[in-house]
């Protein structure tokens, strides 16, 4: 009976080795020219699932597209717990692909990386457990075409850039307007990755090297963790892909005429994937490969990129978790956060940039002038990265935020991250800080379904606020405390403040009927001398309001106990006592 079931083994795991080495992906059947659909993506995982106990798929949330986002998870015992996988002591990687279905080179580079990891010609180290989501922008997927992307070399077929809302979900982690960021934001707090790679495909100017790398600004990722990525994660994946045979550059932000002059190193604010996940204390990558190199070097490319992440976090293992542990446990008792950085240009690292001659030629289209790159000219020189954001201002840490129970899309938000936060059981008065806002500007066009506000100007004061019961009390003693900072503190760029979400509070409910409210006016302003001598100083320094009548009723109207406090009043307030 032994033997028999040592029999059914051995045979079960030939099967097993024979038919995972059967599994081709359509980039290699196509010879690197054709990426596949997005029902043949799925159809493909879940095949390879069956085949093999190192591949687990699960069903996550849903889409814009009406269907559900995958999440691929690679390890070699299997394990697909997450609770299980952070208690043995591994390092999990989450690797987004599609988020632009258009640059789909991580789509195929993660079914080669895992199919060689099935096959054993790619050994994942026991410390990592490898978490894909093979297409995020499945709607955008599903919208296939080869007119695309005009400037991009293949491959032949791919998706579009915009999701089912034809929005960019490159830009929606924190308003989350899709269904998407949503379903993403979840998978992220499941898994509290060690490192995400959002695998791109880059656009700008012509250069020899294949694929660029966009890495956390340091400064704005900070502290412990900002000084390890730049002095040793960054320059370890560098070192690395050097031995694979690529010259890794930092992403080429410069889309002037002459990138060899240098350029500033990206800003990813908390809008994009590497930007919103640093706030979580995960080293966050952009890879972006070269849209004029083939699809066939691209995808090979971005491959060993990943395995560069692999081995490197493999190798580093202990000390990236010690380093996440300790920037956590700062975070929680920090009293102060940065918010504002400015680019620091006396500052800078110098990088071996491989590009080709440019020049001017006149356009076939309009005879002018036109920018054009002549690749029978490649030259090398070491150009400047100027990557030094310090800090300008500086935002001291509440000892809670109180949100109305009204806000409910933002509260929605701050549940949806995890966030730790009660409601009162009673009404309660409570003496707090607020904001009220003084002057702003908004965007004129539609940036992602909103109009951001910006350049705002707030005054702050000491008030005793009347909370209602079910209102919600947000402490500030937890890990979300950066989170939290980046999106209730107003100022900042992508606080939802900014992204439009109290915007009621800028319009007016309230008014009054001119001819009424005269009578009443100089009534109040017999009874309250400092108004009329207010008003009476504004007359003389301004002409303007000396000249309009209903601008001096108005004044005394917005100074008078009728006019509405929620008027201008943010409604995120913070307990300091």
């Amino acid at each position: 009976m032994k033997k028999l079931v040592f029999l059914l083994t051995i045979t079960f795991v030939t099967s097993i080795i024979v038919s995972s080495q059967s599994i081709t992906t359509k980039f290699e059947q196509s010879n690197g020219t054709q990426t596949p659909t997005y029902f043949e993506i799925i159809d493909w995982w879940k095949k390879l699932d069956e085949k093999s106990g190192k591949v687990k798929m699960l069903t996550m949330g849903m889409t814009d597209a009406g269907y559900p986002l995958h999440l691929i998870v690679v390890g070699n015992n299997g394990d697909y717990n997450f609770e299980n996988i952070r208690k043995n002591n591994k390092r999990i990687i989450l690797i987004n692909n599609g988020i632009h279905p258009g640059e789909p080179d991580g789509i195929d580079a993660s079914m080669l990386l895992v199919r060689d990891i099935v096959q054993n010609k790619y050994k994942i180290p026991d410390n990592i457990v490898l978490a894909f989501i093979p297409v995020y922008n499945i709607g955008g997927c599903l919208n296939r075409s080869a007119n695309f992307r005009v400037d991009q070399d293949g491959p032949e077929e791919f998706g579009f850039r915009g999701n089912s809302q034809n929005l960019d979900l490159n830009r929606d982690f924190i308003k989350c307007d899709s269904k998407e960021a949503k379903a993403f934001i979840e998978i992220f707090h499941l898994l509290d990755p060690d490192v995400l790679v959002d695998n791109h495909v880059s656009n700008g100017a012509d250069y020899q090297h294949i694929i660029t790398l966009l890495t956390t600004q340091h400064n704005k990722l900070g502290g412990e963790m900002g000084e390890y990525l730049s002095t040793q994660f960054e320059p370890g994946i560098y070192a690395t892909m050097k031995k694979k045979g690529y010259d890794l550059i930092p992403y080429v932000n410069s889309f002037g005429d002459t990138p060899e002059n240098g350029w500033p190193e990206y800003w990813d604010s908390p809008r994009y994937s590497s930007g919103f996940a640093a706030l979580w204390n995960t080293f966050s990558f952009v890879p972006e490969t070269h849209m004029l190199k083939s699809y066939n070097l691209r995808v090979k490319a971005t491959y060993s990129l990943m395995q560069s992440f692999i081995e490197f976090v493999s190798k580093n293992s202990e000390q990236i978790k010690k380093i996440r542990n300790q920037s956590k446990q700062t975070l929680k008792s920090a009293i102060e956060f940065p918010i504002k950085w400015d680019l620091d240009k006396s500052k800078y690292k110098q990088v071996l940039y491989k590009g080709f001659e440019s020049g001017y030629k006149p356009s076939e289209v309009s005879g002018l002038p036109r920018l054009f790159y002549d690749r029978n000219k490649p030259f090398q020189k070491m150009i400047n990265i100027y990557n030094y954001y310090p800090v300008t201002e500086i935002a001291s840490k509440p000892k809670a935020y109180i949100i109305p129970q009204g806000w409910w899309k933002v509260i929605d938000l701050l549940k949806l991250n995890k966030i730790e936060m009660s409601q009162f059981k009673k009404d309660t008065t409570i003496e707090v800080e607020s904001y009220k806002i003084e002057d702003y500007k908004t965007m004129p066009r539609q940036y992602e379904m909103h109009h951001l506000n910006y350049e705002l100007k707030t005054s702050k004061s000491l008030q005793k606020i009347s909370f209602k019961k079910g209102d919600w009390l947000i402490p500030l003693n937890q890990i979300a405390n950066r989170f939290l900072i980046e999106t209730l503190e107003p100022h900042n760029q992508d606080s939802y403040f900014s992204w439009n979400f109290f915007d009621a509070i800028l319009g007016q409910k309230e008014g009054y009927s001119a001819y009424v409210f005269e009578d009443i006016a100089a009534a109040y302003l017999k009874n309250n001398a400092e108004l009329k001598i207010k008003l009476d100083q504004k007359i003389k320094s301004d002409s303007a309001f000396a000249k309009n009548g209903r601008a001096q009723l108005n004044f005394v109207y917005q100074n008078s106990p009728w006019f509405e406090p929620a008027y201008n009043q943010y409604p995120v307030y913070r307990v300091i006592k």
